[in-house]
């Protein structure tokens, strides 16, 4: 079982940047397809985007299409999450997640979480 440590997170002001990172463990990462996922105080946790680990394919959620860049370093046992034009609305905690499959969205079941890290957007 891979286990996920995320960080990165923190305050900015609107229109700023943050980089999340998601360190992981154990010797599968390589074959993982790897997501982000947030939740907003008093929402349901959502998709934000994904990588395949079979062809490094990405998946965005629309919401973040064109700010947000989702990469992987299979030597280091990594994803990152980098965050560029960022409003108040991407205020969350952000998780890291994995899964065996090689689909990213839909009937997708991931089974590795971290902690979360909290990134906060202020105007």
């Amino acid at each position: 079982q891979v286990q996920l440590v995320e960080s990165g997170g923190g305050l900015v002001q609107a229109g700023g940047s943050l980089r999340l990172s998601c360190a992981a463990s154990g010797r599968t990462f390589s074959s993982r397809t790897m997501a982000w996922f947030r939740q907003a105080p008093g929402k349901e946790r959502e998709f934000v985007a994904g990588i395949s680990w079979l062809n490094g394919y990405r998946v965005y959620a629309d919401s973040v299409k064109g700010r947000f860049t989702i990469s992987r370093d299979n030597a280091k046992n990594t994803v990152y999450l980098q965050m560029n034009s960022l409003k108040p609305e991407d205020t969350a905690v952000y998780y890291c997640a994995a899964t065996s499959s090689v689909v990213i969205t839909g009937r997708v079941e991931y089974d590795a979480w971290g902690q979360g890290t909290q990134v906060t957007v202020s105007s």
